[in-house]
């Protein structure tokens, strides 16, 4: 197969529409502050997860309106419910 003449899906307005349907997530560009985004891969890396996911669910978390101490207070509370 020839994919010289291949075009970004985004470049074709039937597939970028149906991609949005189905994917259920959006390519974006935003720009994060440097000791931040070393927060979350560092994290990342710690949990064999990828930094994109990570920085997804705090944004989940601050849109559904759950406050860093909520987090923190369900996370204890799962480590103490496997100990």
């Amino acid at each position: 197969m020839d994919f010289t003449d291949a075009k970004p899906v985004a470049q074709v307005p039937a597939l970028a529409r149906l991609q949005a349907a189905q994917g259920g997530k959006t390519r974006i560009t935003i720009r994060v502050d440097n000791a931040t985004l070393a927060v979350f891969k560092a994290r990342a890396e710690m949990t064999g997860s990828s930094y994109q996911t990570l920085l997804n669910e705090a944004l989940r978390q601050v849109a559904q309106g759950q406050t860093l101490a909520d987090v923190v207070r369900t996370t204890i509370r799962q480590e103490l419910s496997h100990a």
